[in-house]
């Protein structure tokens, strides 16, 4: 029956919870923005870095991206999501109390990571670096956010699902299990924690939520605000429904996949990097999908994207959307990986994606939604128009730039002669050549920087101009269907049936023996067959269903979780399993009956000794690993340069791995013993002095800065709850170890004219340095420890750090 007047109620918009997220947003995406050409700048003049500890570039880096994605794009996010999901379910915010917690919890872990970045504190996980108790408030703030939006589903007044709901659901539901799943960790105090992963398991864990992260916090929901606001601006509906659906399922089952492309040549199992690049590839259909389903939205409405600068900036965000997404799927193919991995290639990818794809969506919803909020029209469309073209100057030049510095040091680095051996032998060969399009990145990131105080200009006096207003609207009450109609039907369903054989069949799959998975697999393939054949007989049957699922909130959740946890678990639970069976101890009776564990023999590890720990904690803490890796591909050219290739059983005490995604300097998987003990603090102290044209900061500090042994120690009893093979033996002398080691090194730098103290950092961390593939080492440092010199190594001045 249909509503009358006297039916009819007023819904009041919660429109203040908006403007406070779209403030913030701008604020933030400012912030970021400065950061990252402070850090730009540090790349270019290495002079940059002040010489402050807390103000290098490996501290800084991890604040940059932090703020460009949580703080700028993760505040765009929730004032787009609560702006428009209360006007497509037609109802105010469940609890007002609930979205001001949202707000400002938010906040405070914004304010948290720019305090504990800069200071060091860190898990030493790219885009996971937030300590362990801002985590946790992390995980507080995610379930009061997931509880207001889901509870405002329940309570609304229009029956269907919007398809941009269906993005905000699947980006609630999957950055929950992303996060708790990545940040599983042991504390060892308030500031400082072990990841429970190690090795090749934390790499796989870090990447699937790596990657993820990208999918479900910076893509799909912005997907959602393009499918609510960009059809807002353009006056046109959505091009295709169907086209629609298609491409939601088809990107969050596929992209949870995708995480490996990351760990392409690296130790990670061989079938795990396939799998990876085959559904990477796939990502191109339903990616390429949504892009054309956004700008065919704007058929009929192409004329205002020459006066309108809000259809601008869609239009360029789209195109970066689609750009991106080409590109992801590009650089997962093995053979185009192996060129751009580790290079300036991915930054430009990545800065695409996140200041071209996401940025530009920002700026539109604000300029489209600033004014509505306060009743008024923007200030100025002129001043809007030039910071699109500034904008879209500066990224263009960014992204460019690093394309071209990215190609290049992929060709620098793999170069060989006629006789096979490498024609550039010092690696900062290549990173001389890249200084040229560093400064040309560091212009287009002021440029870029620049156009957004334009924007923070306009919307100041678009603002005083109007007054706050919160929108009300006359609303028809949702009829509610009689408790359970409709449910039966959609479970009983033929859609719902061959999902449930699907998800059975490929579970028998996975833990079936050789002899009856074969049988598992045919079954799968016959039931997908059939649920395709059916499709297509019955495509309006099939459709009522769907329409049904978009009626039940809770059954849409449910099929959402299902899609992203088969392809993560699928990927992680046998990487888990086949590094479990990685033994630890390979005796020589093993080896008689198995000569082919002679080869694993060479590469097993032992723990860290307590000083070798404690360097590398300060290694972690200095955000080295934004520059350097840890894992040698085998690749002739890697190998020519940086000694054999990296296996599996190398790192799989380290927590967290090291592996690295970025080589601004020389991989340190074998730097052990390369150098001796003087060359490493002569570098440490000053970089140009064994390195001349190297960018890399000064680390004065680890000089007059020390560590407690007894710190350590406790570190290394959480460590045997990770399963690191210390004995108690070793918790026992660990501190009567680390001062030993310690002397030792110090010593040999005073014979070489060099006073450290053996507490400092400086020792811990030359120690650290000198064990990386230096095979096993005894844990206490005995008259002919390997570790606690390297005064064999011979002094070089080849490559740099």
């Amino acid at each position: 029956m249909e509503a009358t007047n006297t039916q009819m109620k007023t819904v009041t918009y919660d429109d203040g919870i908006v403007r406070a997220f779209a403030g913030v947003t701008i604020l933030w995406g400012v912030v970021a923005f400065l950061v990252g050409v402070i850090i730009a700048a540090q790349l270019s003049f290495w002079q940059a870095n002040l010489g402050v500890e807390w103000l290098s570039f490996g501290r800084l880096r991890p604040l940059h991206t932090n703020a460009a994605i949580f703080a700028f794009v993760g505040n765009a996010m929730f004032a787009g999501i609560y702006y428009s999901t209360q006007r497509l379910l037609k109802v105010r915010m469940a609890n007002d109390l609930l979205s001001w917690a949202n707000f400002w919890g938010y906040q405070l872990i914004i304010l948290a990571a720019a305090i504990t970045l800069p200071l060091g504190l860190t898990q030493g996980k790219e885009y996971a670096e937030l300590i362990w108790p801002v985590d946790l408030l992390v995980v507080v703030v995610w379930v009061i956010f997931a509880a207001n939006f889901f509870w405002t589903v329940a309570i609304r007044n229009e029956k269907n699902l919007y398809v941009a709901l269906w993005f905000y659901i699947a980006t609630i539901v999957t950055i929950a299990v992303l996060y708790i799943v990545n940040n599983l960790q042991l504390p060892t105090s308030l500031t400082h924690s072990y990841t429970i992963f190690g090795g090749v398991q934390d790499a796989l864990v870090q990447w699937w939520y790596g990657h993820n992260a990208v999918a479900f916090f910076l893509t799909t929901p912005i997907l959602g605000h393009m499918y609510y606001f960009m059809v807002k601006a353009a006056e046109r509906p959505v091009y295709s429904y169907r086209l629609s659906v298609v491409h939601f399922w088809s990107l969050i089952f596929l992209y949870i996949w995708a995480g490996p492309h990351h760990l392409l040549y690296t130790a990670l199992p061989d079938w795990a990097q396939t799998l990876g690049m085959i559904f990477s590839v796939m990502l191109w259909a339903p990616s390429w999908g949504g892009m054309l389903n956004g700008l065919l939205t704007l058929r009929g409405a192409w004329d205002k994207l020459r006066t309108d600068p809000i259809i601008k900036f869609f239009v360029v965000a789209v195109t970066f959307y689609g750009m991106s997404t080409f590109e992801g799927p590009l650089l997962s193919i093995k053979s185009v990986s192996a060129l751009g991995h580790y290079t300036d290639w991915i930054i430009g990818h990545v800065h695409g994606g996140t200041l071209g794809w996401n940025g530009f969506m920002a700026f539109g919803m604000l300029y489209w939604m600033w004014p509505r909020l306060y009743g008024t029209k923007l200030w100025s469309v002129k001043l809007a128009e030039t910071h699109f073209w500034i904008a879209t100057i500066g990224i263009l030049m960014y992204v460019v730039s690093m394309w071209v510095s990215g190609v290049s040091q992929g060709l620098f680095w793999r170069a060989l002669d006629a006789e096979g051996f490498l024609r550039y032998p010092d690696f900062i060969e290549g990173l001389n050549n890249s200084v040229a399009m560093y400064h040309t990145r560091l212009m287009g990131g002021t440029l870029y920087l620049l156009s957004s105080f334009l924007m923070v200009y306009n919307l100041i006096m678009t603002a005083r101009q109007g007054k706050a207003v919160n929108v009300s609207v006359q609303v028809a009450p949702r009829q509610r269907d009689p408790e359970g109609a409709g449910v039966w039907a959609l479970m009983t369903s033929a859609p719902m049936i061959f999902i449930t054989a699907v998800i059975v069949l490929a579970i028998w799959f996975g833990v079936a023996g050789p002899m009856v998975s074969p049988v598992a697999l045919a079954l799968l393939i016959v039931v997908c067959v059939a649920g395709i054949i059916s499709y297509g007989l019955q495509q309006k049957r099939w459709g009522h269903w769907y329409g049904l699922v978009e009626k039940h909130g809770f059954v849409f959740t449910v099929l959402v979780l299902l899609a992203i946890l088969v392809g993560g678990a699928v990927e992680i639970i046998p990487t888990l399993i086949i590094t479990e069976r990685v033994p630890t101890t390979i005796t020589e009776e093993m080896i008689a009956e198995d000569p082919s564990l002679a080869e694993t023999a060479k590469w097993i590890q032992k723990p860290y000794s307590p000083l070798e720990l404690a360097g590398r904690d300060v290694f972690i803490v200095e955000g080295c690993y934004n520059c350097h890796s840890q894992m040698i591909r085998p690749f002739r050219h890697e190998v020519l340069r940086y000694g054999d290739y990296s296996r599996l059983e190398e790192s799989i005490y380290d927590h967290p791995f090291q592996w690295g995604s970025k080589r601004t300097g020389l991989d340190l998987a074998r730097v052990g013993g390369k150098y001796d003990n003087l060359w490493h603090y002569l570098h440490l102290m000053d970089p140009r002095s064994t390195s001349p044209s190297s960018n890399m900061p000064a680390y004065e500090h680890f000089k007059t800065k020390t560590l407690n042994p007894a710190t350590t120690a406790a570190r290394m009893a959480v460590q045997v709850k990770l399963g690191v093979p210390y004995t108690d033996e070793d918790l026992a002398l660990a501190e009567e170890r680390y001062l030993s080691q310690a002397q030792l090194v110090a010593d040999d730098l005073r014979l070489k004219n060099a006073e450290v103290d053996p507490m400092s950092e400086m020792v811990a961390v030359i120690a650290y340095l000198q064990r990386l593939g230096r095979g096993p080492q005894p844990l206490a440092p005995e008259p002919v420890t390997a570790t606690a010199g390297g005064a064999s190594g011979p002094a070089s001045d080849s490559g740099g750090e």
